[in-house]
């Protein structure tokens, strides 16, 4: 059984739909006992940091997702809640990756959306992946490059488009809206 965890954020049952129609079973869950009983855990979302972190730490999730030791993917605010700490709202994350998410600087191409390419693929996670594929993205804020990036995108500056530490991985982009590239990304992910 796959878990993801559902914890007041955004996309989350466009994860699930993605792993439906991948032919995974999974459950949209807040319950200790079903994340931590997973073969997989899924950490998506999308919205505001604040709230989310919030709310994680109401429901006692913060400790929950720090304490698991299966393959844990987390997705776009995911990623960025995994992280040390945010400049959106100043708020300290769960620090799974020791490094810090910025917002990108003033512009007038911010947020970041849309389609781009990743590069400098490592670990099985991209196992398969052409570097020419491309993903889709949309966030103002970002992990810079750090010792955990496994993938790196360009867009203003580089960032980090995915991260990994032990059993723990992220990805800034949404592969569950990113195609046949994106479905590739989450059977590796499944069948690590």
């Amino acid at each position: 059984m796959i878990a993801i965890i559902d914890y007041n954020a955004g996309n989350i049952t466009s994860v699930k739909n993605a792993l439906d129609r991948l032919g995974y079973e999974s459950i949209l869950t807040n319950r200790h006992e079903e994340i931590m009983s997973a073969e997989n855990v899924i950490f998506p979302g999308v919205g505001n940091a604040i709230s989310a972190i919030k709310h994680l730490k109401n429901k006692g999730l913060d400790k929950t997702i720090k304490s698991l030791v299966q393959p844990t993917l987390g997705i776009c605010l995911g990623l960025q809640l995994m992280c040390q700490h945010t400049e959106e709202g100043d708020v300290e994350c769960l620090g799974i990756f020791d490094t810090d998410v910025k917002i990108f600087p003033p512009s007038d191409i911010v947020p970041h959306m849309g389609w781009n390419n990743i590069s400098d693929l490592s670990t099985p996670l991209f196992h398969g992946i052409n570097e020419n594929d491309s993903y889709y993205f949309i966030h103002s804020y970002y992990a810079g490059v750090c010792e955990y990036t496994i993938a790196k995108c360009n867009y203003i500056t580089p960032f980090s488009a995915a991260l990994r530490r032990d059993n723990f991985y992220a990805t800034q982009f949404h592969p569950e809206k990113s195609g046949e590239a994106g479905d590739k990304i989450l059977k590796n992910f499944l069948e690590l």
